[in-house]
């Protein structure tokens, strides 16, 4: 049985085509631009294959709430475009098949705890830390979703003694996405991160502020393993300071191997690599097969 994936970023669209063991066999990415002219892309792409379901994991913020009028749009993006866009609806208009949704980070998080860093554990909590911060969450084997899906990006952080930048965040000005996201290390530097290697100062500061955020998570989630992805996560040297700067946070309040000496093992990479997303869509599909009524199978 074919499934699809749909990975649906900010900034790009990854589209992907796989079995039930989450094989996957063709995958094509292009730039997320105007709704109409992105979903024609994704319609294009899957209308070559015979699929049972699709799963989407979407940028957002979206609503996941299946019982809410406004179940499967984009809500308050600041892509303006796009807000307020059924993406689910558009695609169940042109496919008669099952289709999953969620978050990406969700759908992220999904993939690693079934197939990746978190194999084997009932929770993770997976952040990815790039154009934006975000996180999805697996606990007692589920998604983490309530009123709606979890924003962690955007947390409230002690600023760092030496930081004078404003914040970029649209909506909070310096939350954890508005002093620690790529724009935002370019933005304060004057250089993208990739250009800042050598600048300890930049790396020290940005560790600061993700270990904060994972603190809080740490004390009210109590994940089993913390994957961290994105583009700025690629910058290895940030991961000794973000250990450094937990275990002093946490002060030894929690006194567990996992945040002491084998922190470097619970607070990793992604085991998928690039692939968590697109995995994690491929997964939703599957469920959303499964889930459905007997009789339509």
């Amino acid at each position: 049985m074919l499934y699809g994936g749909i990975e649906a970023g900010g900034t790009k669209f990854v589209c992907a085509v796989g079995n039930e063991n989450e094989q996957i066999f063709e995958r094509v990415t292009f730039p997320t631009t105007k709704p109409e002219e992105t979903i024609g892309k994704v319609i294009e792409f899957f209308n070559q294959f015979n699929l049972m379901a699709i799963g989407v994991g979407s940028f957002g913020p979206c609503d996941v709430n299946i019982e809410s009028v406004s179940y499967g749009c984009i809500t308050s993006t600041p892509k303006l475009s796009w807000k307020g866009y059924p993406i689910l609806k558009k695609l169940e208009e042109s496919f008669n098949i099952p289709i999953g949704f969620s978050t990406d980070v969700n759908a992220a998080a999904l993939g690693e705890v079934t197939f990746g860093a978190a194999k084997g554990l009932n929770s993770c909590l997976y952040i990815t830390v790039g154009t934006g911060i975000g996180a999805g969450a697996v606990l007692e084997g589920k998604l983490l979703q309530g009123l709606s899906h979890p924003e962690m990006g955007h947390v409230t952080v002690r600023r760092h003694l030496n930081d004078t930048y404003p914040g970029k965040c649209p909506y909070h000005n310096d939350c954890l996405e508005g002093l620690a996201a790529g724009p935002a290390i370019e933005e304060r530097w004057g250089k993208p991160g990739v250009e800042l290697v050598n600048n300890s100062e930049v790396w020290e500061m940005e560790a600061y502020y993700l270990a904060q955020a994972l603190v809080h998570y740490i004390l009210i989630l109590s994940p089993k393993k913390i994957i961290l992805g994105g583009g700025v996560m690629k910058q290895k040297q940030l991961f000794p300071l973000i250990y450094r700067n937990v275990k002093k946070m946490l002060n030894k309040y929690i006194e567990l191997p996992e945040l002491s000496n084998e922190i470097e093992k619970y607070i990793v990479s992604p085991g998928l690599g690039e692939l968590a997303g697109i995995t994690g869509a491929l997964i939703l599909g599957k469920e959303a097969y499964e889930t459905q009524p007997e009789k339509q199978k």
